[in-house]
């Protein structure tokens, strides 16, 4: 998915501390067009800007594509950086300029490694209602110009007392993904039951985000909000969750050591200084070999242009406040 905001601004993306749990609300931003579908956008923000290495939040539908319109993102480039989706509903094609043709399922992760650099294009088809989440992941300075793969892995539900899990990334109880990740990283859905508590055991080195995607659901002592993140630092054995309500809940458990690298995020490139940024950009309108080229799409933009870049200096931000 593509960060399709015309004023893209710049982040630098580290985790800061965190006391206690904290409550990251989303802000709605278009993909683009008249009919645009539009998300809700958790992370980059400027109250946060990781949950480990996972950097970027899209949380998206439930969208009825006949009335709403559906997702329709040109090629578009990434470097630095992988994308993993997870669908609750729908179907999405996927294109990179790796000769990846894929279509995205529900409960099926699709992890993309943009490394040095790819290009790729996604498309909503057939199925009505596109219900999901895109999430990126910042990759460190030792594996950041790494080849372009793709990952596909489908989890087993795994059963809990109050509920079930989904792990597709890194290791929840008792699960483990097999998907390999270039830092240490947890990815799992949750569902849970009408009014229970589920306490889970979770390693106190990661800190951990907790994405509401439907019920009424609370971390710790917090309500998470429907497209809200509940943030809980580092340095805790167990992370807590309840469904308050009378009806199924479901949430999306991220989680990650505190990434300990300062890049930059603008648009849809991370780097590691103003320069580097921009010169990614002059590449992709370019058209360098870099990025490579889709082939297969038909859209409505053969590729997707980057938007100007800011007067400024890219400049680093602080991960809390500023």
């Amino acid at each position: 998915m593509s960060n399709l905001e015309t004023d893209s601004a710049e982040f630098a993306c580290a985790a800061g501390p965190a006391d206690g749990i904290e409550v990251l609300h989303p802000r709605e931003v278009p993909l683009g067009g008249p009919r645009a579908m539009r998300v809700r956008r958790t992370l980059p923000q400027r109250q946060r800007s990781l949950i480990g290495a996972w950097c970027f939040i899209d949380h998206y539908g439930p969208h009825d594509i006949g009335r709403d319109g559906g997702m329709d993102v040109p090629p578009h480039p990434h470097t630095g950086l992988q994308t993993a989706t997870w669908l609750f509903s729908g179907l999405v094609e996927h294109r990179d300029s790796a000769g990846v043709h894929a279509l995205v399922r529900p409960g099926e992760l699709n992890l993309m490694t943009a490394g040095a650099g790819i290009c790729h294009s996604e498309v909503s088809v057939d199925a009505p209602i596109l219900h999901g989440v895109q999430l990126w992941v910042a990759l460190p300075d030792s594996a950041r110009f790494t080849g372009r793969a793709f990952n596909h892995f489908v989890p087993e539900p795994v059963s809990l007392p109050g509920g079930t899990a989904q792990v597709f990334l890194g290791e929840l109880a008792g699960r483990r993904s097999p998907v390999p990740s270039f830092t240490p990283l947890l990815g799992a859905q949750v569902d849970l039951d009408p009014r229970s508590e589920l306490v889970l055991d979770v390693d106190p080195a990661f800190e951990h985000g907790v994405l509401c995607d439907r019920g009424a659901v609370a971390l710790g002592g917090a309500a998470v909000g429907v497209g809200a993140v509940g943030y809980q630092g580092p340095g805790r054995k167990v992370l807590p969750l309840r469904n308050t309500g009378d009806f199924p809940a479901r949430v999306l458990l991220l989680g990650g050591v505190p990434f300990g690298e300062e890049l930059v995020l603008w648009w849809n490139l991370i780097g590691r200084s103003h320069e580097e940024v921009v010169e990614f950009r002059r590449q992709w309108q370019d058209g360098d070999e870099r990025f490579g080229a889709v082939t297969g799409y038909r859209g409505r933009l053969d590729r997707l242009p980057a938007p100007p870049l800011p007067p400024v200096r890219l400049r680093p931000r602080p991960a809390r406040g500023g």
